[in-house]
């Protein structure tokens, strides 16, 4: 029988916001998607956690001194000191020491060979799977083939390639029959730096745009149809310059 961590391994399943200014944050969002806001204390520090639709779904944290407003996907792995043992000799490296969140879990942020930072971790517990919020991760990097070998030994996961047209080639990482996240290469022009990048599901992305620029956000990438009549989306950073991206499948 297979457990639920088994079920949940290689997927995105919380999302974080660390951030120059949280109350900034956390009002923005609120007046952007509806969120709601739930503090826990995991110790002496609140901890503003996401909630909408009933469930949890990550959090606001502040950003670490000198540090710009990201977002942080973690990804559930069965054996955390397992993946920090073998992120150095993939190519990647750890930045600082694995933590551990009492009766949560521990978990590890791994910077990858080309410089994108996401988070591995091992739940204490069968872990909640959330839906309707971050509906999809993708990365952003120089080179796809060293991506897709740093990611297959680190969380197992496996890859297939699409034609997207003009946009070129677009892979998309899988466990089993699984998608758990997508990855293209940064073209001549983009002004990205390699980096994922979580993606918000809304009924209306051009509302949310517009919207999003009504609350002191910026507008990165401009609604625009996905090739392949999958989708549409917007890239938004928000007041405080954390960058996420806005979603609505066609299905």
């Amino acid at each position: 029988m297979s457990t639920g961590v088994q079920t949940a391994t290689g997927r995105f399943v919380w999302h974080d916001l660390s951030t120059t200014d949280v109350e900034k944050a956390k009002d923005f969002y609120a007046q952007l998607f509806g969120w709601e806001t739930e503090v826990w204390k995991p110790g002496e520090m609140d901890y503003p956690m996401i909630k909408a639709n009933g469930q949890q779904h990550g959090g606001f944290g502040p950003a670490q001194q000198g540090m710009p407003s990201a977002w942080l996907g973690h990804v559930v792995v069965e054996d955390l000191d397992a993946v920090v043992e073998k992120v150095p000799s993939a190519g990647g490296s750890i930045l600082g020491e694995a933590m551990e969140i009492p009766e949560v879990g521990r978990f590890a942020i791994v910077r990858d060979p080309d410089g994108a930072v996401v988070s591995a971790f091992q739940p204490a517990s069968e872990p909640t799977l959330p839906e309707g919020v971050f509906v999809w991760d993708e990365l952003l990097t120089n080179d796809v083939d060293v991506a897709k070998r740093f990611y297959a030994e680190i969380f197992g996961w496996g890859a297939r390639d699409m034609e997207m047209g003009d946009a070129g080639s677009y892979t998309i990482f899988t466990t089993g029959e699984a998608d758990r996240a997508g990855c293209m290469k940064i073209q001549p022009g983009m002004e990205a730096p390699p980096s994922w990048t979580t993606y918000i599901g809304t009924d209306d992305v051009d509302a949310s745009a517009a919207k999003a620029k009504e609350l002191g956000g910026n507008l990165i990438v401009e609604p625009m149809d996905i090739p392949g009549n999958i989708g549409r989306f917007a890239i938004v950073s928000d007041p405080t310059g954390g960058v996420f991206g806005l979603f609505k499948s066609v299905a």
